[in-house]
């Protein structure tokens, strides 16, 4: 009679795979079959769609034309 194992394990540092089954006899031959579990995929989201998902929020700068004044004065005052 054949004996079936499923067991679900985690692969080790360098790359190996560990078995510990107490139903298999020492010194036995038996067959080894590896299937990587399947890893949920996860849907990618571009970037401007995940900045659409965010609520509105407070700005330092009402308009670019600010923006680029307080950089302006900025780089003027590390002179």
């Amino acid at each position: 009679m054949q004996t079936i194992l499923h067991t679900e394990t985690t692969v080790l540092p360098g790359n190996r795979v560990e078995v510990s089954a107490p139903q298999l006899p020492e010194g036995a031959k038996v067959e080894v079959t590896v299937a990587l579990a399947e890893q949920p995929t996860q849907e990618r989201v571009s970037l401007v769609d995940f900045l659409k998902t965010l609520p509105p929020g407070p700005r330092a700068f009402k308009t670019w034309e600010e923006y680029e004044e307080f950089l302006r004065k900025e780089k003027e005052s590390w002179d």
